[in-house]
Protein backbone atom coordinates (compact mmCIF):
# COMPACT_ATOMS: atom_id res chain seq x y z
CA UNK A 1 0.00 0.00 0.00
CA UNK A 2 2.51 2.73 0.88
CA UNK A 3 4.12 1.74 -2.21
CA UNK A 4 1.11 2.79 -4.54
CA UNK A 5 0.70 5.39 -2.40
CA UNK A 6 4.22 6.67 -2.84
CA UNK A 7 3.64 6.68 -6.97
CA UNK A 8 0.35 8.31 -6.60
CA UNK A 9 1.47 11.36 -5.08
CA UNK A 10 4.62 11.65 -7.38
CA UNK A 11 2.72 11.28 -10.11
CA UNK A 12 0.12 13.89 -8.75
CA UNK A 13 2.71 16.60 -8.07
CA UNK A 14 4.46 15.78 -11.43
CA UNK A 15 1.00 16.64 -13.32
CA UNK A 16 0.09 19.83 -10.99
CA UNK A 17 4.13 21.17 -11.64
CA UNK A 18 4.20 20.58 -15.43
CA UNK A 19 0.19 22.31 -15.45
CA UNK A 20 1.26 25.21 -13.47
CA UNK A 21 4.53 25.93 -15.43
CA UNK A 22 3.53 24.67 -19.05
CA UNK A 23 5.99 27.63 -21.08
CA UNK A 24 9.08 26.82 -18.36
CA UNK A 25 11.63 24.41 -20.04
CA UNK A 26 13.94 24.60 -16.85
CA UNK A 27 10.92 23.61 -14.79
CA UNK A 28 9.45 21.32 -17.38
CA UNK A 29 12.83 19.20 -17.42
CA UNK A 30 13.88 19.20 -13.61
CA UNK A 31 10.22 18.03 -13.20
CA UNK A 32 10.57 14.85 -15.32
CA UNK A 33 13.92 14.58 -14.12
CA UNK A 34 12.15 14.20 -10.19
CA UNK A 35 9.56 11.94 -11.85
CA UNK A 36 12.15 9.17 -12.60
CA UNK A 37 13.80 9.23 -9.30
CA UNK A 38 10.69 9.26 -7.62
CA UNK A 39 9.97 5.86 -9.54
CA UNK A 40 13.18 4.67 -9.30
CA UNK A 41 12.95 5.32 -5.42
CA UNK A 42 9.44 3.41 -5.27
CA UNK A 43 11.42 0.38 -6.77
CA UNK A 44 13.62 0.34 -4.26
CA UNK A 45 10.99 -0.01 -1.43
CA UNK A 46 9.61 -2.81 -3.41
CA UNK A 47 13.22 -4.25 -2.79
CA UNK A 48 13.05 -3.46 0.68
CA UNK A 49 9.66 -4.99 1.26
CA UNK A 50 10.39 -8.37 -0.56
CA UNK A 51 13.93 -9.05 0.69
CA UNK A 52 14.50 -9.06 4.34
CA UNK A 53 18.11 -7.35 5.82
CA UNK A 54 18.87 -10.89 7.91
CA UNK A 55 18.07 -13.08 4.75
CA UNK A 56 19.30 -11.21 2.11
CA UNK A 57 21.72 -8.65 3.17
CA UNK A 58 23.39 -6.88 0.39
CA UNK A 59 20.13 -7.29 -2.06
CA UNK A 60 18.05 -4.91 1.16
CA UNK A 61 20.93 -2.60 1.30
CA UNK A 62 20.49 -1.95 -2.60
CA UNK A 63 16.41 -1.43 -2.27
CA UNK A 64 17.89 0.94 1.04
CA UNK A 65 20.10 2.83 -1.55
CA UNK A 66 17.27 3.24 -4.29
CA UNK A 67 14.97 4.62 -1.35
CA UNK A 68 16.74 6.51 0.53
CA UNK A 69 19.78 7.92 -1.46
CA UNK A 70 17.70 8.37 -4.65
CA UNK A 71 14.74 9.48 -2.85
CA UNK A 72 16.85 12.32 -0.95
CA UNK A 73 17.70 13.21 -4.83
CA UNK A 74 14.05 13.59 -5.48
CA UNK A 75 13.66 16.17 -2.24
CA UNK A 76 16.64 17.78 -3.30
CA UNK A 77 15.09 18.70 -6.91
CA UNK A 78 11.06 19.46 -5.52
CA UNK A 79 13.00 21.50 -2.96
CA UNK A 80 14.62 23.25 -6.07
CA UNK A 81 11.80 23.48 -7.89
CA UNK A 82 9.95 24.77 -5.06
CA UNK A 83 12.52 27.60 -5.33
CA UNK A 84 12.12 27.99 -8.62
CA UNK A 85 8.39 28.48 -8.67
CA UNK A 86 8.64 30.85 -5.70
CA UNK A 87 6.54 33.71 -5.55
CA UNK A 88 4.50 33.51 -8.30
CA UNK A 89 3.32 29.92 -7.23
CA UNK A 90 5.32 28.70 -3.86
CA UNK A 91 5.47 30.81 -1.05
CA UNK A 92 8.73 31.73 0.22
CA UNK A 93 7.51 29.23 3.42
CA UNK A 94 7.02 26.31 1.52
CA UNK A 95 10.47 26.25 0.33
CA UNK A 96 12.45 26.75 3.81
CA UNK A 97 10.02 23.66 5.32
CA UNK A 98 11.24 21.66 2.46
CA UNK A 99 14.77 22.78 2.63
CA UNK A 100 14.51 22.03 6.73
CA UNK A 101 13.40 18.86 6.20
CA UNK A 102 15.92 17.92 3.35
CA UNK A 103 18.60 18.91 5.42
CA UNK A 104 17.08 16.45 8.48
CA UNK A 105 16.67 13.84 5.85
CA UNK A 106 20.87 14.54 4.93
CA UNK A 107 22.06 14.71 8.61
CA UNK A 108 19.90 11.32 9.43
CA UNK A 109 21.92 9.65 5.95
CA UNK A 110 25.09 10.43 7.50
CA UNK A 111 24.76 9.48 10.38
CA UNK A 112 23.18 5.87 9.47
CA UNK A 113 26.30 5.82 6.91
CA UNK A 114 28.60 5.93 9.35
CA UNK A 115 27.22 4.56 12.48
CA UNK A 116 26.68 1.58 10.21
CA UNK A 117 30.59 1.62 8.66
CA UNK A 118 31.37 1.71 12.23
CA UNK A 119 29.47 -1.43 13.42
CA UNK A 120 29.87 -3.55 10.33
CA UNK A 121 33.90 -2.83 10.08
CA UNK A 122 34.58 -6.12 12.21
CA UNK A 123 35.75 -4.51 15.07
CA UNK A 124 32.70 -5.94 17.33
CA UNK A 125 32.52 -9.42 15.87
CA UNK A 126 31.12 -10.54 12.58
CA UNK A 127 27.38 -11.80 11.75
CA UNK A 128 25.91 -8.92 13.79
CA UNK A 129 23.49 -8.96 10.55
CA UNK A 130 21.80 -11.96 12.26
CA UNK A 131 21.89 -10.76 15.21
CA UNK A 132 17.99 -9.64 16.53
CA UNK A 133 18.95 -8.82 20.09
CA UNK A 134 21.15 -6.87 21.90
CA UNK A 135 22.44 -6.43 25.61
CA UNK A 136 22.96 -3.30 26.59
CA UNK A 137 26.58 -3.91 28.09
CA UNK A 138 27.99 -5.23 24.65
CA UNK A 139 30.60 -3.31 22.21
CA UNK A 140 29.13 -2.20 19.39
CA UNK A 141 25.31 -1.21 21.42
CA UNK A 142 25.94 2.09 21.18
CA UNK A 143 26.58 2.30 17.54
CA UNK A 144 23.82 0.06 16.77
CA UNK A 145 21.40 2.34 18.41
CA UNK A 146 22.38 5.49 16.70
CA UNK A 147 22.18 3.51 13.25
CA UNK A 148 18.88 2.33 14.28
CA UNK A 149 17.66 6.05 15.20
CA UNK A 150 19.33 7.14 12.22
CA UNK A 151 16.89 4.64 10.26
CA UNK A 152 14.15 5.75 11.92
CA UNK A 153 14.93 9.10 11.71
CA UNK A 154 15.22 9.21 8.05
CA UNK A 155 11.67 7.79 7.28
CA UNK A 156 10.45 9.87 9.23
CA UNK A 157 11.94 12.91 7.39
CA UNK A 158 10.52 11.41 3.96
CA UNK A 159 6.93 11.26 5.44
CA UNK A 160 7.51 14.84 6.55
CA UNK A 161 8.27 16.08 3.25
CA UNK A 162 5.21 14.23 1.52
CA UNK A 163 3.74 16.15 4.24
CA UNK A 164 4.11 19.67 2.89
CA UNK A 165 2.10 18.00 -0.25
CA UNK A 166 -1.23 18.72 1.73
CA UNK A 167 -1.30 22.02 1.29
CA UNK A 168 -0.58 22.22 -2.96
CA UNK A 169 -2.88 19.19 -3.66
CA UNK A 170 -6.09 21.18 -1.98
CA UNK A 171 -5.93 23.01 -4.99
CA UNK A 172 -6.87 20.84 -7.36
CA UNK A 173 -8.91 17.84 -8.22
CA UNK A 174 -8.95 14.95 -9.75
CA UNK A 175 -11.76 13.16 -12.26
CA UNK A 176 -11.63 10.10 -14.71
CA UNK A 177 -13.41 10.53 -17.76
CA UNK A 178 -14.67 7.42 -19.66
CA UNK A 179 -14.83 7.95 -23.91
CA UNK A 180 -17.50 5.57 -25.41
CA UNK A 181 -16.48 4.08 -28.81
CA UNK A 182 -19.58 1.99 -29.61
CA UNK A 183 -23.17 1.23 -27.66
CA UNK A 184 -22.41 -2.27 -27.09
CA UNK A 185 -19.04 -4.44 -25.78
CA UNK A 186 -19.07 -6.43 -29.18
CA UNK A 187 -16.80 -5.49 -32.10
CA UNK A 188 -18.22 -2.96 -34.09
CA UNK A 189 -17.87 -1.56 -37.91
CA UNK A 190 -15.52 1.89 -37.44
CA UNK A 191 -18.26 3.66 -39.23
CA UNK A 192 -21.19 2.92 -36.59
CA UNK A 193 -18.86 3.98 -33.58
CA UNK A 194 -19.48 7.14 -31.70
CA UNK A 195 -17.16 9.71 -29.70
CA UNK A 196 -19.58 10.10 -26.52
CA UNK A 197 -17.75 11.23 -23.78
CA UNK A 198 -18.97 10.52 -20.85
CA UNK A 199 -18.01 11.87 -17.50
CA UNK A 200 -17.85 8.97 -14.95
CA UNK A 201 -16.40 10.24 -11.68
CA UNK A 202 -15.28 13.77 -10.26
CA UNK A 203 -13.49 14.20 -6.76
CA UNK A 204 -11.77 16.26 -5.10
CA UNK A 205 -9.10 15.52 -3.02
Amino acid sequence: MPLFSGLATMYVRYKQVYALNPDKSKIIKLNKIGLMLGLMSCFGLCIIANFQKCILYYVHVLGACLTFGVGAVYMLVQTVLSYLMQPEVHSKDIFWVRLTVLLWCCSSIVSMFVSSVVLYSGLYGTNLVQKLHWDPQEEGYTAHIISTVSEWSLAFSFLSFFLTYIRDFQKISLCAVVSLHGQTLYNTPQSFMTDEQTLLVAGSI
